[in-house]
């Protein structure tokens, strides 16, 4: 609705037919905008829904392409172009979870609105290298993707992480996605770990690590939560001696996500949003009531709190806390509202 949006791209892996942005988009393209899709035609079980979604944005003039051939796009990626006053700005939205009205309700996902301005020109080299079949960048300046960067550098903070403890200085590794399958990635955080490096992962389906075997795999643990809601987040965290690095996005550490997938990886710089991801992470780490951790011979135990002891699960504890933050929002726009009612009286 904005007049002054001149574009917007956005990657489409699977959707729904609740959802409200097939026809958003339409809207946009119809009131003048330029509108690019990349529709990913073999994403699993949604392959005829998004042949169909790609016909009608066709049929509306979108420009609709369909990825780099023997690569599967899988990141989870809005860019919308803008006049503002200063000149063009990019607005980013960049998530872990499709945009799907159907698992938006029952997966546990995260996103990041940003108008960064590197995000927004890293954006535009990588839809660029989706819909014209440019070349993929050497670097970009803030994102890591698949299937040429993210892997290396994943590694690489492995072992940078590896030779602080090595040192003598505390090191951890909090790593919280759906799978790690990656032969490679194994091996650099079972050698991390034999190293001195804490490792704590919260893995919700499968595991290729086995935890907590003596001499090998003391310093990893590996635990699953189990709720309400599919637990479908990636963020990965450096301690990195103190200069932390955290990152969100759309891949798991698995080798067809990082070998045959267009995904990315964002950094997380702004205080509060690293606070909202630590605060993720503490809790889960923390949950006894819907944890499940894995034991050295591979099966799992479910953790139970102490007797006598009332805990709530992790899942439980974020439904009450984004009901406390809804509650205060309401409140604090209802203040705005009636100062701004009481000023135009005045004025009146």
């Amino acid at each position: 609705l904005d007049p002054k949006v001149l574009g917007i791209k956005m990657t489409i892996y699977r959707t729904s037919e609740g959802t409200k942005i097939i026809n958003h988009l339409i809207d946009a393209a119809r009131r003048g905008k330029q509108v690019t899709v990349v529709v990913e035609l073999k994403a699993r079980f949604d392959e005829e829904a998004n042949i169909r979604w790609a016909n009608r944005l066709e049929e509306e003039g979108i420009h609709v392409t369909y990825g780099v051939v023997g690569l599967k796009t899988h990141c989870k990626a809005i860019l919308v172009i803008r006049r503002d006053y200063s000149g063009l700005r990019r607005y980013a939205h960049l998530g872990t979870g499709n945009y799907h009205a159907g698992t938006a309700r029952i997966y546990s996902d995260l996103g990041l609105l940003t108008c960064a301005p590197e995000i927004g020109r890293d954006l535009t080299n990588l839809f660029n290298y989706l819909t014209t079949g440019s070349r993929l960048p050497r670097g970009f300046e803030k994102i890591l993707t698949s299937p040429k960067k993210a892997k290396k550098e994943f590694i690489k903070k492995i072992h940078r992480e590896t030779k602080i403890a090595e040192a003598g200085n505390p090191a951890l590794i909090r790593f919280k996605c759906n799978a790690i399958h990656d032969a490679e990635i194994g091996r650099a955080l079972y050698e991390a770990g034999q190293k001195g490096v804490k490792i704590e992962l919260i893995i919700r389906d499968s595991c290729c690590l086995i935890p907590g075997r003596k001499d090998f795999s003391e310093n990893i643990s590996v635990r699953s939560i189990i709720g309400r809601f599919l637990e479908h987040t990636r963020i990965y965290y450096f301690h990195n001696g103190g200069a932390e690095e955290y990152f969100m996005g759309s891949a798991d550490m698995m080798r067809r996500n990082l070998e045959s997938r267009v995904e990315i990886l964002t950094p997380i710089e702004e205080p509060a949003h690293r606070e909202e991801l630590k605060l993720i992470l503490d809790t889960q780490m923390a949950d006894t009531r819907n944890a499940w951790e894995m034991r050295p011979n591979g099966s799992y135990k479910r953790l139970y709190p102490e007797e006598g002891v009332k805990t709530k699960g992790s899942q439980e504890v974020f439904i009450k806390l984004a009901q406390k933050r809804e509650k205060a929002a309401k409140k604090l726009s209802r203040r705005k509202t009636k100062g701004v009612a009481t000023r135009i009286a005045r004025e009146v």
